[in-house]
């Protein structure tokens, strides 16, 4: 199963990070959730309902595409060097509105399918293993691969979807390997800067992920501080992420019954969304329907399959409009942020 090392080493990243403009504990405080500054009304929940790995199979674009055009999930990112893009950019196509955006890929995780660096393992061989695919691990990536070859890669990932006809609304990382260190973060981090696309990042009150991975207050503050650093430079800025539900465990009692894992899961979803604090959150899933040969890529299809029978749950779309829980997507946050920029 994919581990977010994102997240985990987050805090380690922070302590070193060359983008911060100064490791302070006086850094001045967050007096406002980034959802107060993009417009959205004070003390709002804004949550982007957000689908990862789009176009590693024919399975997860059945499952993001059922997930959004039936249920309440309302973003998604695309795996460029997997082998069913084409198809999603055909589904693209035909609906150039949905927010899509890159989910950055350095790794290659599964035993028996593959992928490889789009800039091709030949130019930059760091990042291939002996059949030329990603290494499967974060660590490895970090052992091996060449900041540069890293940078020529996501260059190519993005310039290759734009030739395919996307227009990326944000960039993510998969598997976490750019937040792995310090100079893959900058990497990140500055080219979100210069093509304009934003990036997913947790620089505001960071509630949940700061309880999630024990930040200390120092380490929140630099969180800020590169926070600051993007909406500086015209992005808009998450307050927090929801990175829960991969980690969550199915029961062997509801596995096999589509009707009680989606009660379960949902349930899951809305005890979660609990603890949202106000501002603008992403939270991250996998959606997916899994058929017979998702099984041969990986072990996890029941997990994916659980978060796409939730997002499709009546019961789960009326508590977010009971709560006044605000859907917001990349888009329209990058819309928000631009318009702040005129004035």
């Amino acid at each position: 199963m994919e581990i977010y090392l994102t997240h985990t080493s987050l805090a380690v990243v922070l302590i070193s990070m060359s983008i911060i403009s100064a490791k302070s504990s006086t850094a001045e405080a967050q007096d406002q959730t980034y959802a107060e500054k993009l417009g959205f009304p004070e003390n709002a929940t804004v949550l982007i309902m957000h689908i990862d790995d789009v176009g590693m199979s024919h399975d997860s674009n059945r499952g993001a595409i059922h997930a959004m055009e039936k249920g309440v999930a309302n973003s998604l990112s695309i795996m460029m060097p997997c082998a069913w893009v084409p198809e999603f950019a055909r589904y693209y196509k035909q609906h150039p509105d949905i927010d899509a955006g890159l989910h950055l890929t350095l790794t290659s995780e599964w035993d028996n399918y593959r992928w490889g660096p789009v800039s091709g393992a030949t130019c930059n061989p760091s990042l291939a293993d002996r059949q030329g695919a990603f290494y499967p691990s974060v660590e490895e990536v970090v052992q091996h691969a060449e900041p540069d070859e890293v940078e020529d890669e996501i260059r190519a990932q993005i310039e290759l979807a734009r030739n395919m006809g996307f227009s990326p609304t944000h960039l993510d990382s998969h598997m976490g390997t750019l937040f792995a260190t310090a100079d893959l973060m900058q990497i990140y981090i500055n080219l979100g800067i210069e093509y304009q696309i934003p990036v997913m990042f947790p620089a505001g009150h960071s509630t949940l992920i700061r309880q999630q991975r024990q930040l200390t207050s120092d380490q929140h503050q630099q969180m800020q501080e590169a926070g600051r650093k993007l909406w500086a430079a015209g992005l808009p800025v998450l307050d927090d992420l929801h990175n829960f539900s991969y980690g969550w465990e199915i029961p062997r009692e509801v596995a096999d019954s589509d009707k009680k894992l989606q009660a379960y899961w949902t349930q899951k979803y809305i005890d979660s969304f609990e603890h949202l604090e106000p501002g603008v959150t992403m939270m991250i899933m996998h959606c997916t329907d899994p058929s017979e040969t998702f099984a041969q890529i990986s072990d996890s299809g029941t997990l994916r399959k659980a978060d796409m029978l939730a997002m499709t749950s009546t019961r789960l779309k009326n508590y977010i409009e009971k709560e006044g829980i605000i859907l917001t997507t990349w888009k329209e946050l990058k819309r928000r942020r631009d318009s702040l920029q005129k004035k």
